[in-house]
């Protein structure tokens, strides 16, 4: 259910990823310069010096700003921060995945020793027990643990 409400609140950037891209002299500078605000402007808004607007500018284009900074020059320019992690795809197939990816490793394990002493499955069989493994995993509050 959080997955979903996640998915989609998150789907209309995802479809939209030109909204999302940092301009590549960063946010802060293409707003201020589209307000037609010097940086000496800002920093007097600010209450910092210009030379601290062009390294706030400078971390923002880095990736290194601190949001709490980025935040108060947004608001010094009447803007809001907005902050979202976009999932690469549906967070539902990234779990199947990797509950994919664990099932067939702990059965692996189980495979190698039932073939050692000859009671090897089908192939059948072996592909309904991965199945039937990662639909639990899927549930399981195990799926992000390494096993060990």
């Amino acid at each position: 259910m959080i997955r979903r409400s996640i998915e989609g609140r998150v789907e209309p950037l995802r479809d939209h990823p030109s909204a999302t891209a940092r301009p590549a002299g960063g946010w802060v500078r293409a707003v201020r310069s589209a307000l037609g605000m010097s940086a000496t402007d800002l920093a007097r808004r600010l209450g910092i010096t210009p030379a601290a607007v062009r390294k706030l500018e400078a971390s923002e284009r880095n990736g290194v700003v601190r949001l709490d900074t980025l935040t108060r020059a947004a608001d010094a320019m009447g803007c809001d921060v907005v902050y979202a992690l976009v999932p690469r795809t549906s967070l539902e197939e990234f779990v199947a995945a990797r509950a994919r990816e664990r099932a067939n490793a702990e059965l692996t394990q189980v495979d190698t020793t039932m073939a050692l002493e000859a009671q090897r499955t089908s192939q059948a069989e072996r592909a309904h027990l991965r199945d039937q493994l990662a639909d639990e995993l899927a549930r399981s509050s195990r799926l992000w643990r390494d096993p060990s």
